[in-house]
């Protein structure tokens, strides 16, 4: 690729509007800062706002630019509000990232249905929510790109995370029948961590035994959530003729 062509995609990206999802903390917080880090203007949604304050001072300080708005992913007006604020503020949305996700760990004969119903509210109607708040913008714009953060789990089925993986795998069913029925001018990647350095693994554990062991998986195994960030920034960075498909990043010692 000729110097000139490198500096036009650098220039695009560096002009990108991007939505993130669970930005206050771990994965997202991580994706937010370094694509503020490169020049993308970030909106940032979180239920937490004095964490998402947090994370827009860090990227202020830093010379990035960016705003947030209070988004509960399960209130689809929520998430209509944060693709707003990114077309009032900037103009435009290029990409929406749906980070946002929780976990709760139990064999499924334990019958946490609560933890159920919350992992299917977030996990899956809040991506649903979030890419049905975009589509609108991105058909009127003739472009735009939606990211799926998602996990391995799903991809290898794992005793206690039944329900778990059964969302994810919901989302990347959904987004494959999606990416059919666009035309290419709706690109889609989804992205799946494996074990990464946040508190999501213990978060998602409710005993002290397993709170344990999850943190020494997560010491011994986890790589860095700047991983995922840079995965991120491959797939937005492509041309728009490129769409980057499924992405799986986890340690090379994960089984």
């Amino acid at each position: 690729m000729q110097r000139n062509q490198i500096r036009k995609i650098m220039q695009n990206f560096k002009e990108k509007v991007v939505a993130v999802t669970g930005a206050s903390a771990g994965i997202g917080k991580v994706i937010a800062i370094k694509l503020a880090k490169n020049g993308v203007k970030v909106v940032l949604g979180a239920r937490n706002t004095e964490q998402l304050k947090n994370v827009l001072e860090e990227i202020k300080n830093n010379g990035g630019e960016a705003v947030f708005v209070k988004t509960d992913v399960n209130n689809k007006a929520d998430l209509v509000q944060l693709v707003n604020v990114a077309v009032t503020q900037y103009g435009k949305l290029d990409v929406i990232i749906n980070n946002a996700g929780v976990a709760r760990l139990n064999r499924i004969d334990e019958l946490d249905i609560d933890g159920w119903e919350e992992m299917i509210d977030i996990n899956i109607k809040g991506t649903l929510y979030g890419i049905a708040a975009a589509i609108p913008v991105f058909k009127k714009q003739g472009s735009g790109h939606i990211i799926n953060i998602i996990s391995t789990s799903g991809i290898k089925i794992a005793p206690t995370q039944g329900v778990y993986a059964g969302t994810k795998n919901a989302v990347r069913t959904i987004a494959e029948a999606f990416r059919q029925e666009s035309d290419g001018s709706i690109r889609i990647t989804g992205i799946s961590p494996g074990f990464i350095k946040t508190d999501f693994a213990v978060k998602s554990v409710n005993t002290e035994e397993m709170k344990t062991a999850a943190s020494m998986v997560v010491e011994e195994l986890a790589i860095s959530p700047e991983a995922i960030a840079n995965a991120v920034i491959y797939a937005i960075s492509q041309p728009k003729d490129i769409e980057i498909g499924d992405i799986i990043i986890r340690p090379s010692k994960q089984n």
